[in-house]
């Protein structure tokens, strides 16, 4: 039975909002705040994106992920492997082993953002299991990001296998289908019923304050409404 986890609240809140596919704002109380994999909504869907952020992730160079000229502050763009550090946030892109490149050619690049009391994983466009030794580099995740929609990224039965290898706190399903989506994709369904998960309420947003606010081993799932923006 999946039930949404009791909250200790310390003060501060990090704070996580869904815009559509992989694209997040991931804002933390005195440091920077980041954006995921904004898309260009002529080719994703969705209204035009009008964010703010210090930090850019690109999983892959791909309009659906790669549309940073979106994203307004003039933030540091991260497209690949490294190690950065930007306003407090510490951000580690890798390339998983099982990971080669797709047919279109693209490689994805995943990331661990560490805001000091909490680390989230942003599996970006990833379409395979990570190996044993991947699952070891990323260390311990408090929240994923998980694409679930199949295309050109995780299906249902796949994106369950990665959340049992990574045990996070906290899943939250990217990249599925939904109305203002111009992708072919899976709707959110397939995987809530892949992973037992007979009835879910969404989200405006996930908050949370530090790593001590979970109290129980077991894996949520949490489910957010995309923002559409005017």
């Amino acid at each position: 039975m999946w039930t949404r986890p009791q909250l200790i609240v310390f003060g501060g809140w990090m704070e996580i909002v869904w815009y559509g596919h992989s694209c997040f704002r991931i804002t933390e109380r005195g440091m920077g705040s980041v954006v995921t994999d904004p898309f260009d909504a002529a080719v994703a869907g969705f209204n035009p994106l009008k964010l703010k952020a210090e930090i850019v992730t690109v999983s892959c160079n791909d309009p659906v992920h790669n549309h940073s000229k979106a994203v307004k502050g003039d933030p540091l763009v991260i497209t690949g492997p490294g190690e950065y550090e930007v306003s407090g946030v510490f951000i580690t892109g890798m390339h998983t082993a099982s990971e080669k490149k797709s047919t279109d050619g693209l490689r994805n690049t995943l990331y661990i953002m560490d805001f000091g009391t909490l680390t989230v994983a942003h599996l970006g466009r990833v379409s395979h299991s990570p190996t044993q030794s991947d699952v070891e580099s990323l260390g311990s995740v408090n929240i994923a990001l998980v694409p679930v929609g199949d295309g050109t990224s995780l299906n249902a039965a796949k994106a369950a296998e990665v959340i049992s290898m990574l045990e996070p706190n906290i899943v939250i399903p990217m990249y599925y289908d939904t109305p203002h989506s111009k992708l072919n994709l899976d709707p959110l369904s397939k995987f809530l019923k892949e992973m037992g998960i007979t009835q879910l309420e969404t989200l405006e947003s996930y908050k949370v304050t530090n790593a001590n606010a979970f109290t129980e081993e077991e894996t949520h799932v949490i489910a957010l409404d995309p923002k559409i923006l005017p």
